[in-house]
């Protein structure tokens, strides 16, 4: 079975966790049931987060929602889906069923492609593509002359994502680059019509990375476009000091330096596990 992520929000901290089967298996600094039945988890958060913050607001309530079976099957019955994403997102669980957690949720492609629109976005980047979802997603927001070039290294997956864009009648509207998201990236700056000239651009891939892919980005958006990294809570990761593993440490820096990056307007919201959305100024 599919895993997913469910989501909380209180006294104005954003959390989220990995759930399966009704069960939760990470919350920051809660132990299993969510922060409405651990009161004692939640006073050693505020004091943890409070430290040494005179300035952090603490709200009353706590009990937050939490994100039950039922409650996540009427999310679903109320988020549009087309039928190509339904086809593919099934196509992926069944050729591949370790890998298909990496893709984004269907109420996560919706805010996507929710996004795109409400920006008005004609070109449009993404990184890392897998069996793509997510792209379909972006790709079938943008306009009839929209552009959505999809980068991504391995050829297996790709061959699905190539069979979900022509189902969906958006083929002519992507450009698939096979081939390392920085070998692209240095490829588009290169080019004189690039930089400067994306709406939009969507990151998942490598971890490790992102920092970079982040820089290059940069250059590549126009002001006012829209840079959107995926995974930056990692599972609640990066909110325990005692995860160092090599991409959690990177996600964490890179959560710190996008908190005072002057170039950008953040906001980091805890939709699938957690989108940092960085609006280039």
């Amino acid at each position: 079975m599919l895993q997913r992520l469910r989501s909380c929000t209180l006294i104005g901290v954003s959390t989220a966790f990995y759930g399966c089967n009704g069960s939760a298996t990470r919350v920051l600094a809660c132990k299993r049931g969510g922060f409405a039945k651990n009161k004692a988890a939640y006073k050693r958060v505020i004091r943890h987060y409070s430290k040494d913050q005179d300035d952090v607001p603490v709200n009353k309530h706590h009990g937050g929602t939490v994100m039950t079976d039922q409650l996540y099957g009427y999310l679903l019955s109320h988020t549009a889906e087309h039928e190509v994403l339904r086809w593919l997102r099934q196509q992926t669980a069944d050729h591949f069923p370790v890998g298909a957690r990496m893709q984004v949720s269907p109420e996560q492609a919706q805010f996507l492609a929710w996004l795109v629109k409400v920006t008005r976005s004609r070109k449009a980047l993404e990184l890392g593509v897998f069996t793509g979802y997510s792209a379909l997603s972006i790709a079938l927001a943008l306009p009839a002359d929209g552009k959505l070039i999809a980068c991504d290294r391995d050829a297996r997956p790709l061959i699905l994502a190539r069979q979900a864009f022509e189902n969906a009648a958006v083929a002519h509207k992507v450009d698939i680059k096979e081939q390392p998201a920085i070998e692209a990236l240095q490829q588009l700056l290169q080019s004189c019509e690039e930089p400067g000239s994306f709406d939009f651009v969507f990151i998942d891939a490598d971890k490790r990375a992102y920092a970079e892919y982040y820089e290059l980005c940069l250059q590549l958006v126009r002001p006012g476009g829209v840079i959107i990294l995926d995974n930056v809570l990692w599972y609640g990761k990066v909110a325990d000091s005692k995860e160092q593993d090599k991409r959690t440490a990177a996600l964490r820096q890179l959560n710190q330096e996008l908190l005072h990056d002057e170039r950008i307007v953040l906001s980091i919201v805890p939709v699938g596990d957690g989108m940092a959305l960085c609006m280039k100024l």
